[in-house]
Protein backbone atom coordinates (compact mmCIF):
# COMPACT_ATOMS: atom_id res chain seq x y z
CA UNK A 1 0.00 0.00 0.00
CA UNK A 2 1.27 3.46 -0.87
CA UNK A 3 0.73 6.40 1.45
CA UNK A 4 1.82 9.71 -0.07
CA UNK A 5 3.85 7.71 -2.61
CA UNK A 6 5.69 5.70 0.08
CA UNK A 7 5.11 1.96 0.49
CA UNK A 8 4.04 0.72 3.92
CA UNK A 9 3.02 -2.51 5.50
CA UNK A 10 0.67 -2.40 8.47
CA UNK A 11 3.22 -4.04 10.80
CA UNK A 12 7.00 -4.48 10.60
CA UNK A 13 10.06 -4.88 12.85
CA UNK A 14 12.03 -1.70 13.46
CA UNK A 15 14.98 -2.06 11.06
CA UNK A 16 17.29 -0.69 13.76
CA UNK A 17 15.97 -2.84 16.60
CA UNK A 18 14.02 -6.06 15.98
CA UNK A 19 12.85 -6.01 19.60
CA UNK A 20 10.56 -3.13 18.64
CA UNK A 21 7.61 -3.82 16.37
CA UNK A 22 6.03 -0.89 14.51
CA UNK A 23 2.34 -0.62 13.65
CA UNK A 24 0.04 1.99 12.16
CA UNK A 25 -2.38 3.12 14.88
CA UNK A 26 -5.64 2.73 12.98
CA UNK A 27 -7.65 4.58 15.62
CA UNK A 28 -6.11 7.80 14.32
CA UNK A 29 -6.99 7.27 10.66
CA UNK A 30 -7.94 8.90 8.38
CA UNK A 31 -7.11 12.18 10.10
CA UNK A 32 -3.61 11.35 11.36
CA UNK A 33 -1.00 8.82 10.20
CA UNK A 34 0.65 7.63 13.41
CA UNK A 35 3.29 4.90 13.67
CA UNK A 36 3.21 3.27 17.11
CA UNK A 37 6.00 1.15 18.64
CA UNK A 38 5.24 -2.12 20.44
CA UNK A 39 7.94 -3.33 22.82
CA UNK A 40 6.14 -5.72 25.21
CA UNK A 41 3.52 -8.44 25.16
CA UNK A 42 1.03 -6.14 26.88
CA UNK A 43 1.57 -3.59 24.10
CA UNK A 44 0.60 -6.22 21.53
CA UNK A 45 -2.41 -7.44 23.54
CA UNK A 46 -3.62 -3.86 24.01
CA UNK A 47 -3.13 -3.08 20.33
CA UNK A 48 -5.34 -6.05 19.38
CA UNK A 49 -7.98 -5.64 22.09
CA UNK A 50 -8.37 -1.86 21.73
CA UNK A 51 -8.19 -1.99 17.93
CA UNK A 52 -5.00 -0.08 17.28
CA UNK A 53 -4.77 -2.96 14.78
CA UNK A 54 -7.75 -4.89 13.44
CA UNK A 55 -8.62 -7.29 10.66
CA UNK A 56 -8.05 -11.03 10.46
CA UNK A 57 -4.61 -11.16 8.89
CA UNK A 58 -3.16 -8.22 10.79
CA UNK A 59 -4.42 -9.55 14.12
CA UNK A 60 -2.62 -12.83 13.35
CA UNK A 61 0.61 -11.07 12.41
CA UNK A 62 0.42 -8.90 15.53
CA UNK A 63 -0.10 -11.98 17.68
CA UNK A 64 2.97 -13.60 16.11
CA UNK A 65 5.10 -10.56 16.87
CA UNK A 66 3.49 -10.37 20.32
CA UNK A 67 4.88 -13.84 21.06
CA UNK A 68 8.28 -12.58 19.87
CA UNK A 69 8.10 -9.62 22.26
CA UNK A 70 7.12 -11.92 25.12
CA UNK A 71 10.11 -14.14 24.35
CA UNK A 72 12.47 -11.18 24.08
CA UNK A 73 11.45 -9.87 27.50
CA UNK A 74 11.52 -13.24 29.27
CA UNK A 75 14.10 -13.83 31.99
CA UNK A 76 16.56 -16.68 31.76
CA UNK A 77 15.01 -20.09 32.42
CA UNK A 78 11.40 -18.88 32.05
CA UNK A 79 10.90 -18.87 28.29
CA UNK A 80 8.56 -21.85 28.04
CA UNK A 81 6.29 -20.66 30.85
CA UNK A 82 6.38 -17.12 29.45
CA UNK A 83 5.26 -18.36 26.05
CA UNK A 84 2.42 -20.39 27.55
CA UNK A 85 1.16 -17.37 29.48
CA UNK A 86 1.55 -15.08 26.46
CA UNK A 87 -0.38 -17.51 24.26
CA UNK A 88 -3.30 -17.48 26.68
CA UNK A 89 -3.36 -13.68 26.93
CA UNK A 90 -3.24 -13.24 23.17
CA UNK A 91 -5.87 -15.92 22.53
CA UNK A 92 -8.24 -14.09 24.87
CA UNK A 93 -7.66 -10.62 23.41
CA UNK A 94 -10.24 -11.07 20.60
CA UNK A 95 -12.13 -14.37 20.34
CA UNK A 96 -13.62 -14.45 16.84
CA UNK A 97 -10.65 -13.99 14.50
CA UNK A 98 -9.18 -17.40 13.61
CA UNK A 99 -5.86 -15.97 12.42
CA UNK A 100 -4.98 -14.95 15.98
CA UNK A 101 -4.95 -18.43 17.49
CA UNK A 102 -3.54 -19.89 14.27
CA UNK A 103 -0.52 -17.60 14.54
CA UNK A 104 0.00 -18.22 18.26
CA UNK A 105 -0.17 -21.99 17.80
CA UNK A 106 2.26 -21.81 14.90
CA UNK A 107 4.77 -19.92 17.06
CA UNK A 108 4.44 -22.50 19.83
CA UNK A 109 5.01 -25.40 17.41
CA UNK A 110 8.04 -23.70 15.93
CA UNK A 111 9.59 -22.80 19.29
CA UNK A 112 9.94 -26.43 20.42
CA UNK A 113 12.42 -26.99 17.59
CA UNK A 114 14.99 -24.85 19.39
CA UNK A 115 17.54 -26.70 21.52
CA UNK A 116 18.08 -23.80 23.92
CA UNK A 117 16.38 -20.51 24.80
CA UNK A 118 18.41 -18.32 22.47
CA UNK A 119 17.76 -20.60 19.50
CA UNK A 120 14.08 -20.68 20.40
CA UNK A 121 13.99 -16.88 20.42
CA UNK A 122 15.61 -16.76 16.99
CA UNK A 123 13.09 -19.28 15.64
CA UNK A 124 10.17 -17.36 17.15
CA UNK A 125 11.21 -14.09 15.53
CA UNK A 126 11.76 -15.70 12.15
CA UNK A 127 8.39 -17.46 12.35
CA UNK A 128 6.65 -14.19 13.20
CA UNK A 129 8.30 -12.59 10.16
CA UNK A 130 7.25 -15.57 8.03
CA UNK A 131 3.64 -15.19 9.16
CA UNK A 132 3.65 -11.53 8.10
CA UNK A 133 5.35 -12.25 4.76
CA UNK A 134 2.97 -15.11 3.95
CA UNK A 135 -0.06 -12.99 4.77
CA UNK A 136 1.06 -10.35 2.27
CA UNK A 137 1.89 -12.98 -0.37
CA UNK A 138 -1.40 -14.85 0.09
CA UNK A 139 -3.41 -11.65 -0.27
CA UNK A 140 -1.54 -10.75 -3.46
CA UNK A 141 -2.29 -14.21 -4.86
CA UNK A 142 -5.98 -14.12 -3.98
CA UNK A 143 -6.10 -10.76 -5.73
CA UNK A 144 -4.96 -12.46 -8.93
CA UNK A 145 -7.69 -15.09 -8.62
CA UNK A 146 -10.35 -12.52 -7.73
CA UNK A 147 -9.35 -10.46 -10.76
CA UNK A 148 -10.70 -13.22 -13.02
CA UNK A 149 -14.17 -12.78 -11.49
CA UNK A 150 -14.11 -9.03 -12.10
CA UNK A 151 -12.83 -9.56 -15.65
CA UNK A 152 -15.78 -11.85 -16.38
CA UNK A 153 -18.17 -9.25 -14.99
CA UNK A 154 -16.45 -6.54 -17.05
CA UNK A 155 -17.16 -8.52 -20.23
CA UNK A 156 -20.90 -8.39 -19.49
CA UNK A 157 -20.83 -4.63 -18.86
CA UNK A 158 -19.83 -3.65 -22.42
CA UNK A 159 -17.42 -0.96 -21.31
CA UNK A 160 -19.56 0.36 -18.47
CA UNK A 161 -18.23 0.70 -14.92
CA UNK A 162 -18.15 -2.43 -12.74
CA UNK A 163 -19.74 -1.51 -9.40
CA UNK A 164 -18.54 -3.49 -6.38
CA UNK A 165 -20.01 -3.22 -2.88
CA UNK A 166 -17.94 -4.07 0.17
CA UNK A 167 -18.61 -4.06 3.89
CA UNK A 168 -16.29 -3.04 6.74
CA UNK A 169 -12.56 -2.91 5.96
CA UNK A 170 -11.00 -6.00 4.41
CA UNK A 171 -8.27 -3.97 2.81
CA UNK A 172 -4.56 -3.44 3.27
CA UNK A 173 -5.23 -2.12 6.77
CA UNK A 174 -6.83 -5.42 7.80
CA UNK A 175 -3.86 -7.47 6.64
CA UNK A 176 -0.13 -6.98 6.28
CA UNK A 177 -0.44 -5.76 2.68
CA UNK A 178 -2.85 -5.81 -0.30
CA UNK A 179 -5.90 -6.86 1.75
CA UNK A 180 -8.43 -9.58 0.99
CA UNK A 181 -11.60 -7.99 -0.42
CA UNK A 182 -9.58 -5.12 -1.86
CA UNK A 183 -6.84 -7.25 -3.45
CA UNK A 184 -9.00 -8.16 -6.50
CA UNK A 185 -10.07 -4.51 -6.75
CA UNK A 186 -6.46 -3.31 -6.85
CA UNK A 187 -5.66 -6.02 -9.40
CA UNK A 188 -8.62 -4.92 -11.54
CA UNK A 189 -7.45 -1.31 -11.41
CA UNK A 190 -3.97 -2.42 -12.49
CA UNK A 191 -5.54 -4.39 -15.37
CA UNK A 192 -7.25 -1.25 -16.65
CA UNK A 193 -10.82 -2.21 -15.70
CA UNK A 194 -13.19 0.69 -15.01
CA UNK A 195 -14.33 0.01 -11.42
CA UNK A 196 -16.21 1.85 -8.71
CA UNK A 197 -16.67 0.74 -5.09
CA UNK A 198 -19.67 1.31 -2.85
CA UNK A 199 -18.27 1.58 0.69
CA UNK A 200 -20.52 0.75 3.66
CA UNK A 201 -19.86 3.10 6.58
CA UNK A 202 -19.84 0.05 8.92
CA UNK A 203 -21.07 1.13 12.31
CA UNK A 204 -20.20 1.19 15.13
CA UNK A 205 -16.47 1.76 14.47
CA UNK A 206 -17.04 3.17 10.98
CA UNK A 207 -14.17 1.16 9.51
CA UNK A 208 -15.66 1.55 6.06
CA UNK A 209 -15.97 5.31 6.32
CA UNK A 210 -12.68 5.86 8.11
CA UNK A 211 -10.47 3.17 6.58
CA UNK A 212 -11.81 1.64 3.36
CA UNK A 213 -12.76 4.95 1.76
CA UNK A 214 -9.39 6.46 2.76
CA UNK A 215 -7.51 3.43 1.42
CA UNK A 216 -9.27 3.53 -1.93
CA UNK A 217 -8.74 7.29 -2.19
CA UNK A 218 -5.01 6.79 -1.56
CA UNK A 219 -4.98 4.27 -4.42
CA UNK A 220 -6.97 6.51 -6.76
CA UNK A 221 -9.92 4.13 -7.00
CA UNK A 222 -13.36 5.80 -7.43
CA UNK A 223 -15.56 5.07 -4.41
CA UNK A 224 -18.71 6.34 -2.76
CA UNK A 225 -19.55 6.10 0.93
CA UNK A 226 -23.05 4.85 1.80
CA UNK A 227 -24.94 4.14 5.00
CA UNK A 228 -25.00 0.52 6.12
CA UNK A 229 -28.68 0.23 5.26
CA UNK A 230 -28.42 1.60 1.70
CA UNK A 231 -26.92 -1.51 0.11
CA UNK A 232 -30.22 -3.32 -0.43
CA UNK A 233 -31.73 -0.30 -2.17
CA UNK A 234 -28.72 0.03 -4.48
CA UNK A 235 -29.01 -3.65 -5.39
CA UNK A 236 -32.71 -3.27 -6.18
CA UNK A 237 -31.87 -0.34 -8.45
CA UNK A 238 -29.29 -2.33 -10.42
CA UNK A 239 -26.42 -0.22 -9.09
CA UNK A 240 -24.36 -3.13 -7.70
CA UNK A 241 -22.73 -5.77 -9.90
CA UNK A 242 -21.12 -7.86 -7.19
CA UNK A 243 -20.36 -7.91 -3.48
CA UNK A 244 -16.90 -8.76 -2.13
CA UNK A 245 -16.33 -8.90 1.62
CA UNK A 246 -13.71 -10.32 3.94
CA UNK A 247 -14.03 -12.65 6.91
CA UNK A 248 -12.54 -13.11 10.35
CA UNK A 249 -13.26 -16.84 10.46
CA UNK A 250 -14.77 -19.23 7.92
CA UNK A 251 -15.65 -22.83 8.69
CA UNK A 252 -14.32 -25.61 6.49
CA UNK A 253 -17.93 -26.10 5.46
CA UNK A 254 -18.25 -22.55 4.10
CA UNK A 255 -20.08 -20.56 6.80
CA UNK A 256 -18.63 -17.07 7.14
CA UNK A 257 -18.13 -14.87 10.21
CA UNK A 258 -17.59 -11.25 9.27
CA UNK A 259 -18.36 -7.77 10.55
CA UNK A 260 -21.89 -7.33 11.83
CA UNK A 261 -24.20 -6.49 8.92
CA UNK A 262 -22.56 -8.83 6.41
CA UNK A 263 -25.42 -11.33 6.67
CA UNK A 264 -27.92 -8.64 5.65
CA UNK A 265 -25.81 -7.77 2.59
CA UNK A 266 -25.73 -11.46 1.63
CA UNK A 267 -29.50 -11.72 1.92
CA UNK A 268 -30.02 -8.64 -0.22
CA UNK A 269 -27.54 -9.93 -2.82
CA UNK A 270 -29.30 -13.31 -2.92
CA UNK A 271 -32.71 -11.70 -3.34
CA UNK A 272 -31.43 -9.59 -6.24
CA UNK A 273 -29.38 -12.35 -7.93
CA UNK A 274 -26.10 -10.54 -7.33
CA UNK A 275 -22.88 -12.54 -6.82
CA UNK A 276 -21.65 -12.48 -3.22
CA UNK A 277 -17.97 -13.38 -2.77
CA UNK A 278 -15.85 -13.73 0.36
CA UNK A 279 -12.09 -13.19 0.10
CA UNK A 280 -9.77 -14.85 2.60
CA UNK A 281 -6.30 -16.33 2.99
CA UNK A 282 -6.35 -19.98 4.08
CA UNK A 283 -5.13 -19.01 7.57
CA UNK A 284 -8.68 -17.73 8.20
CA UNK A 285 -10.29 -21.15 7.73
CA UNK A 286 -11.35 -23.02 10.86
CA UNK A 287 -10.74 -26.70 10.14
CA UNK A 288 -12.43 -27.95 13.32
CA UNK A 289 -15.74 -26.08 13.51
CA UNK A 290 -18.45 -27.47 11.24
CA UNK A 291 -21.22 -24.93 11.80
CA UNK A 292 -21.01 -21.17 11.73
CA UNK A 293 -23.35 -21.03 14.72
CA UNK A 294 -20.53 -22.53 16.81
CA UNK A 295 -18.12 -19.66 16.07
CA UNK A 296 -17.68 -17.49 19.18
CA UNK A 297 -19.07 -14.01 18.47
CA UNK A 298 -17.32 -11.16 20.23
CA UNK A 299 -19.53 -8.77 22.19
CA UNK A 300 -17.95 -5.38 22.76
CA UNK A 301 -18.82 -2.39 24.91
CA UNK A 302 -22.11 -0.66 24.20
CA UNK A 303 -20.25 2.64 24.37
CA UNK A 304 -19.15 1.99 20.78
CA UNK A 305 -22.81 2.35 19.75
CA UNK A 306 -23.91 5.14 22.06
CA UNK A 307 -21.00 7.42 21.13
CA UNK A 308 -18.98 8.29 18.03
CA UNK A 309 -15.63 9.95 17.43
CA UNK A 310 -14.49 12.32 14.73
CA UNK A 311 -12.41 15.34 13.80
CA UNK A 312 -13.59 18.62 15.28
CA UNK A 313 -13.31 22.05 13.68
CA UNK A 314 -10.33 22.84 15.91
CA UNK A 315 -8.40 19.84 14.59
CA UNK A 316 -8.77 17.45 17.52
CA UNK A 317 -10.32 13.98 17.53
CA UNK A 318 -13.11 13.82 20.09
CA UNK A 319 -15.90 11.47 21.09
CA UNK A 320 -19.50 12.65 21.46
CA UNK A 321 -22.54 11.02 23.02
CA UNK A 322 -25.32 10.04 20.58
CA UNK A 323 -27.92 8.74 23.02
CA UNK A 324 -29.67 9.68 26.23
CA UNK A 325 -27.73 8.88 29.43
CA UNK A 326 -28.21 5.31 30.58
CA UNK A 327 -29.25 3.95 27.19
CA UNK A 328 -28.56 0.20 27.10
CA UNK A 329 -26.82 -1.03 23.93
CA UNK A 330 -26.04 -4.54 22.68
CA UNK A 331 -22.92 -4.59 20.52
CA UNK A 332 -22.06 -7.79 18.63
CA UNK A 333 -19.00 -7.37 16.42
CA UNK A 334 -19.76 -10.13 13.91
CA UNK A 335 -22.56 -12.14 12.34
CA UNK A 336 -22.69 -15.42 10.44
CA UNK A 337 -23.45 -15.67 6.73
CA UNK A 338 -24.43 -19.27 5.90
CA UNK A 339 -22.62 -20.99 3.05
CA UNK A 340 -25.81 -21.21 0.96
CA UNK A 341 -25.69 -17.42 0.45
CA UNK A 342 -22.03 -17.35 -0.66
CA UNK A 343 -21.34 -17.51 -4.40
CA UNK A 344 -17.68 -18.38 -3.87
CA UNK A 345 -14.63 -18.05 -1.64
CA UNK A 346 -11.61 -16.26 -3.10
CA UNK A 347 -8.40 -17.78 -1.69
CA UNK A 348 -4.71 -17.73 -2.54
CA UNK A 349 -5.16 -21.05 -4.37
CA UNK A 350 -8.19 -20.05 -6.40
CA UNK A 351 -11.93 -19.42 -6.20
CA UNK A 352 -13.87 -22.26 -4.60
CA UNK A 353 -17.50 -23.03 -3.82
CA UNK A 354 -18.47 -22.53 -0.18
CA UNK A 355 -18.93 -26.19 0.72
CA UNK A 356 -16.89 -28.82 2.52
CA UNK A 357 -16.02 -31.00 -0.46
CA UNK A 358 -14.79 -28.13 -2.62
CA UNK A 359 -12.81 -26.49 0.17
CA UNK A 360 -11.07 -29.73 1.19
CA UNK A 361 -10.31 -30.56 -2.43
CA UNK A 362 -8.50 -27.22 -2.75
CA UNK A 363 -6.72 -27.74 0.59
CA UNK A 364 -6.17 -31.53 0.73
CA UNK A 365 -3.58 -31.27 3.50
CA UNK A 366 -6.45 -30.70 5.94
CA UNK A 367 -8.31 -33.95 6.69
Amino acid sequence: MNINDQHYRTIWPDPDNSNTILIIDQRQLPHSFVIEPLTTLIDAVTAIKDMHVRGAGLIGATAGFGMHLAATNSTKGTLDSTLAKAAKELDNSRPTAKNLKWAVDRILRAAVQGTDEEKKKTIIFQTACDIADEDAAFCKDLGKHGLKIIQEMDKTKNGQTVNILTHCNAGWLAFVDHGSATAPIYAARDAGIDIHVWVDETRPWNQGAKLTAWELQQEGIPCTLITDNAGGHLMQQGMVDMVIVGTDRTTHTGDVANKIGTYLKALAAYDNNIPFYVALPSSTFDWQIDKGSDIPIEERSGDEITSISGLTSNGTIESIQLTAPGTHALNYSFDITPARLVTGLITERGVVLANRDAIHKLFPEHP
